[in-house]
């Protein structure tokens, strides 16, 4: 969710900043999730082979293969819940965040929500949303008031890059698809570009030792200032890895504007759970 101003609100009642995290998905997640109508029809179980990387940046190939794409199917969609804590201004004070999102690659979409607890006492809920080429972003506190709802060509390009970002961190077996294009950067990263609805984004992705992604720094995203949206350098530095059923996992991550007055990290996420391959709103 960009900047915005934040509502005045009660004295605070706790001092913690992080949400415990949900033991499931949210009733109203799985009703907008399904409601949305996704395609869920796997396109093919093959398993992904090595001469399916052939002609990609070598740098991506170690990254792909790295990540256990190779052997295994194709991802079609993907499943994420994420706690941590976010803020919305430089000098704000941070917010328990639960949030779980819903990614398709058959149709390029995204849905995502987010549960803040402002002031530590009054809810705030948040849907960042990519859908038929058209994005938004949309936060109402107690579920009634609204308090942040942006859309337009930015959040239509900036969606766009999230679902992107998603893809390469959470889900690489979804970029294996003619919508994205590859490009050499070196030994230790790629250009990354996808392409819908007549739109194009792109990102620089940077590798670990173990072929890993350490950052994917993009400029196809505007940052909710004050004086209107602004076009800046946004990353999403990776917090640790692990791994699950023989494959890499990110543990967690931040969310970092780099703006003209210095960097506003805004957002800190751990991965609760990572599911794919699952049907929407299931």
């Amino acid at each position: 969710m960009p900047l915005a101003e934040e509502p005045r609100l009660p004295t605070p009642v706790s001092t913690s900043e992080h949400a415990a995290p949900a033991r499931r998905p949210p009733r109203a997640f799985l009703r907008r999730v399904a409601a949305a109508r996704l395609p869920t029809a796997q396109v093919s179980t093959a398993p992904v082979t090595e001469a399916e990387l052939a002609g990609l940046p070598r740098a991506a190939v170690r990254y792909l293969t790295a990540m256990g794409v190779v052997g295994r199917p194709r991802i079609w969609s993907l499943r994420a819940h994420f706690t941590g804590r976010f803020r919305r201004g430089p000098g704000r004070p941070w917010m328990p965040l639960d949030a779980w999102q819903y990614n398709s690659a058959l149709e390029v979409a995204r849905l995502f929500r987010m549960r803040l607890t402002v002031a530590r006492v009054l809810p705030m809920w948040g849907w960042d949303t990519y859908r038929a080429g058209t994005g938004r972003m949309l936060g109402k506190a107690l579920g009634l008031v609204t308090v942040a709802d942006g859309a337009g060509p930015e959040f239509d390009i900036g969606e766009l890059t999230t679902w992107l970002n998603d893809a390469v961190l959470l889900a690489p077996g979804m970029l294996l698809d003619g919508r994205v294009s590859w490009e050499d950067a070196g030994e230790d990263g790629f250009r990354i570009s996808l392409t819908d609805a007549g739109r194009t984004v792109s990102a620089h992705v940077s590798l670990d030792p173990q072929g890993r992604p350490r950052d994917f720094r993009t400029q196809d995203r505007w940052a909710d200032l004050p004086g209107g949206p602004v076009r800046a350098l946004w990353s999403t530095p990776i917090l640790g890895w692990t791994e699950v059923d023989g494959c890499p996992r990110m543990t967690g991550g931040a969310a970092v504007w780099h703006l003209p007055d210095g960097e506003f990290r805004y957002g800190e996420l751990s991965l609760v759970e990572l599911a794919v391959n699952v049907a929407a709103g299931r």
